[in-house]
């Protein structure tokens, strides 16, 4: 009784679908990787020079000076890293956007196509696996 349920549920696809844009999904995982690595050294980038700027102006007015003066001496220690910062915050941004794009395009792509190297391969489960 429970052959004739088997046999009655129906044709199954034999293929999973496939992506619309598979060059995209092929990107998503690297550009997700890279962008999250980038932002976590662009961060530690960032903390660096804060502590780089803090020391700068902490040595600065050691000698009774004050680092907000407008001093041509005071100007540059404040500019002194001004590039970096800018351009650890742009990089950071980017790479924010690239890993949060690779996740939101993996998420969106979930289970819909298969992995490359694995077209055509046959579902093996833990009985085909264990010899039973």
């Amino acid at each position: 009784m429970v052959e004739g349920m088997e046999d009655s549920a129906g044709t199954q696809p034999s293929e999973q679908p496939r992506s619309a844009n598979p060059d995209l999904v092929r990107f998503a995982r690297p550009a997700l990787i890279a962008g999250a690595a980038v932002a976590v050294v662009c961060i530690a980038l960032l903390v660096i020079i804060f502590f780089l700027d803090t020391f700068n102006a902490t040595i600065y007015s050691v000698g009774g000076k004050n680092i907000q003066d407008a001093t041509d001496e005071a100007r540059d220690i404040r500019g002194l890293y001004a590039g970096a910062r800018i351009g650890g915050i742009i990089l950071l941004v980017i790479s924010l956007l690239a890993a949060a794009g690779g996740a939101v395009v993996l998420y969106l792509k979930r289970g819909t196509g298969l992995e490359d190297g694995n077209e055509g391969d046959e579902d093996v489960d833990f009985d085909d696996l264990a010899g039973r």
